[in-house]
């Protein structure tokens, strides 16, 4: 299969330090975004299936979101999209099939932290990390064997700056459109390259929850869970990958949500 749209990330840069947790908590629109209604928008009848492209995307995006849909009582189902064994190149520290391991047990012990362990069910598609452009056939093929009718569809924002995460949110999306299911797709890299009101970003489709004390302390914690990322790596000179501007844009006590459910 073709690309499903244009996959040139443009302009949406994720190098360099990004914009800056306060100018988002400054910026009266965050606040003024719609909620994400639970009751509403995730209707009772169908599981909640989160898409993540690596191990770590799902705690960075939905920490708040899968708390909130377990304590109501929700089916939860995380798609791990690959393993992410291509952060760390020609590192000496971590080898593919080391990270083959780590990173997929990293996940496991963030929903731990979260109390969800046995309340999220988590499988792996083991797509190549980095190639998940290159595997949208393969993706789109895998999703006939897991998803059913009545789920919702929740996936990385498919404009959201890395290739991986927009490959994923692009396929998830036609899936959910071709299927008339609903869908929603999370911001995790865009806050780094987004300013406040950016006209990149369908603001209009946007919806928020918000994360209370607890709620964000718990993801606080289940961030730490991934070490292999938040460390730097001297074999290879690389710095941690989720540095501390990273995580404190992601701490902001709200998850946002585009609502790519095609409408009508």
């Amino acid at each position: 299969m073709a690309t499903l749209i244009d996959p040139v990330v443009g302009d949406r840069k994720i190098y360099g330090s990004g914009t800056d947790q306060a100018q988002w908590l400054n910026w009266s629109g965050l606040t003024g975004l719609p909620d994400l209604n639970l009751t509403q928008h995730f209707p009772e009848r169908g599981r909640v299936l989160i898409f993540a492209p690596h191990p770590d995307d799902e705690i960075l995006g939905c920490a708040g979101l899968m708390q909130q849909l377990a304590a109501a009582g929700r089916e939860l189902l995380l798609v791990a999209v690959t393993n992410g064994t291509g952060s760390h190149p020609r590192s000496k520290r971590y080898s593919v099939e080391q990270l083959n391991v780590l990173r997929p047990q990293e996940s496991l012990n963030a929903l731990a932290v979260l109390g969800l362990e046995h309340k999220v069910q988590r499988i792996a598609l083991n797509i190549a990390d980095g190639q998940v452009m290159q595997a949208e056939s393969e993706l789109l093929q895998q999703l006939q064997n897991w998803v059913q009718p009545e789920d919702i569809l929740v996936t990385t924002f498919a404009q959201d700056g890395h290739p991986d995460h927009e490959a994923t949110g692009r396929v998830v999306q036609h899936w959910a459109r071709q299927h008339r299911q609903r869908c929603y797709q999370v911001l995790i890299w865009a806050w780094h390259w987004a300013i406040p009101a950016d006209a990149r970003i369908p603001w209009a489709q946007a919806r928020k929850i918000h994360l209370t004390a607890q709620q964000l302390a718990l993801k606080q914690q289940a961030i730490q869970c991934f070490k292999t990322q938040i460390k730097a790596d001297d074999t290879i000179h690389q710095p941690p990958i989720l540095s501390a501007k990273t995580i404190s844009r992601l701490l902001i006590p709200y998850e946002v949500y585009i609502d790519a459910t095609e409408h009508g």
